[in-house]
């Protein structure tokens, strides 16, 4: 088993909350982006919410997940409370489970989000059958497997500004 936050020698400086909402907003325009339907694209602002509600769950939480949700809704033309729905309760269990998923190396954290991320996608895709859209097929689950392979890159780049010394000083050991 490699290193991960539970065993970690680091100490990691405390989150800015402007980054937080920076790499939010940055995950936001990345889920603006158009594309294909055809083309697998991950959700990016999924991920990132997942992310922070498992690092700093009491300042990311189900009304931050919400308000993103009724946003993307807007955005892509949905059924109102699709995607604020999805996110909600994507946001819920990854709250509910946070203390737990901090155990494992980030391969296992992707393990542990992918049921998460897939549970979250199907609520969409129940919402819009149940609207009368036909159902797109299996392969659209597929998005939700490859949000979850990007959580260890994600997990690297997001806790990066963390990892910065304050002061450098070559006789600390921390």
């Amino acid at each position: 088993m490699g290193l991960n936050a539970a065993n970690s020698p680091e100490i990691l400086r405390p989150v800015n909350p402007w980054f937080m909402a920076l790499s939010l907003f940055v995950a936001m325009l990345l889920r603006f982006i158009p594309v294909d339907r055809d083309w697998l694209m991950p959700d990016f602002l999924a991920l990132v919410l997942v992310f922070w509600n498992i690092r700093q769950p009491r300042r990311i939480g189900i009304g931050a997940a919400w308000c993103f949700g009724a946003i993307m809704d807007v955005h892509s033309s949905s059924v109102f409370g699709e995607h604020a729905l999805a996110y909600t309760l994507l946001s819920y269990f990854a709250i509910t489970i946070h203390r737990r998923v901090m155990w494992f190396s980030p391969l296992m954290q992707a393990a542990h989000i992918l049921p998460l991320l897939l549970a979250a996608q199907a609520v969409t895709v129940v919402i819009r059958v149940l609207f009368g859209a036909n159902f797109p097929g299996m392969w659209i689950f597929a998005e939700s497997f490859l949000t979850a392979a990007l959580w260890p890159l994600t997990q690297f780049v997001l806790i990066a500004p963390q990892k910065l010394p304050m002061n450098r000083d070559e006789d600390r050991p921390i």
